[in-house]
């Protein structure tokens, strides 16, 4: 016999996870572009709809709308899963549903962002503590210009999550970040890898590590429709 509470949770997980993905999918950043300037942000510096290319090609003072929302769309569905008694692993799930929408959006044809802000948004509700940690990391990473730094603190929140009477989903939810990061990195939203074989070992390694296809960072956010492929 069907448990009517094992049911119940099921019928409202599923639609939960699905809203996650799709407030997630919302692009922000990319209506930025549209709407302040006029542009396709996917077409400029990396290519990614994200808070660091509305800072770098549309308007620096577009960051702070754009980051709140994009936090608030890992913060909602988290708040929802633990609001309706679904429990600490569905609200990490559906978040972790938000940030895939929001690095693989269905409203841009799966053109989207890394995933930072709306895992900030999840920390935010499941594991305050990571947020501030978690900004320590992306404060110390991009000076330093190595996207490495904040994906090796994201891997180290498990670590610390003891101390700080995080609970164990913290575990899970670092490695479905580390997991989609990674991912992400090397599918560069679908942007090609160069046939000879040497070259295309460095940009792999590149992507993972830098989080872009050559070795200058400048000349990576700074370019324009033109030079991209």
């Amino acid at each position: 016999m069907i448990n009517p509470t094992h049911f119940w949770s099921i019928a409202l997980f599923v639609p939960l996870l699905l809203f996650g993905y799709l407030l997630g999918s919302i692009p922000s950043g990319y209506l930025a572009g549209k709407w302040i300037k006029g542009i396709d942000l996917r077409n400029y510096g990396s290519g990614t709809v994200s808070g660091s290319m509305v800072w770098e090609h549309v308007t620096r003072w577009a960051v702070v709308p754009v980051g709140l929302f994009d936090i608030f769309k890992g913060v909602l569905p988290a708040w929802l899963g633990l609001r309706l008694g679904l429990g600490e692993v569905a609200a990490m799930l559906v978040g972790l549903a938000a940030i895939i929408g929001h690095n693989w959006p269905v409203y841009l044809n799966f053109h989207g962002g890394r995933g930072f802000s709306p895992f900030l948004g999840v920390l935010l509700v499941l594991f305050p503590w990571g947020v501030a940690i978690t900004l320590a990391g992306l404060a110390i990473g991009n000076p330093l210009r190595s996207p490495a730094i904040p994906l090796f603190v994201v891997m180290g929140l498990p670590i610390v999550s003891p101390y700080l009477n995080g609970s164990p989903t913290v575990l899970w939810l670092a490695a479905g970040m580390t997991v989609i990061t990674i991912v992400k990195r090397l599918e560069a939203n679908r942007r090609p890898l160069p046939t000879d074989p040497v070259e295309r070992r460095k940009v792999i390694l590149r992507r993972i590590f830098l989080d872009r296809d050559i070795q200058d960072h400048k000349s990576w956010i700074q370019r324009e429709p033109h030079q991209h492929n």
